[in-house]
């Protein structure tokens, strides 16, 4: 059964409580995880992306160019902080780039 809120519960707390006891987070975390992506690589990369998806903390990014692939390869350790700092929590602890 679920917690009981009082009346001076923010509608924050209430939201986290419902993700929690639904089990909610893991479908929020990808759709955070997209929007970061989005936001973080601009529209340069963005327009060579076809999918981002995150399977348990792995992130899987579908790129349309061998050439952006390689580049991007070299700085995975840096997506993944820049990914988490975003979200400002450990979501993300490796990208792989298709």
């Amino acid at each position: 059964m679920a917690k009981r809120l009082n009346n001076q519960s923010t509608v924050g707390d209430v939201l986290k409580q419902i993700i929690q006891v639904n089990k909610l987070q893991p479908g929020m975390d990808q759709i955070d995880v997209k929007e970061a992506w989005r936001n973080l690589m601009g529209n340069g990369v963005n327009s060579y992306t076809n999918n981002v998806v995150l399977k348990g903390s792995t992130l899987y990014v579908e790129l349309t160019s061998a050439v952006l692939r390689e580049e991007l390869s070299h700085g995975k350790s840096k997506i993944v902080t820049m990914i988490n700092e975003e979200l400002r929590r450990d979501v993300v602890r490796d990208v792989v780039l298709r």
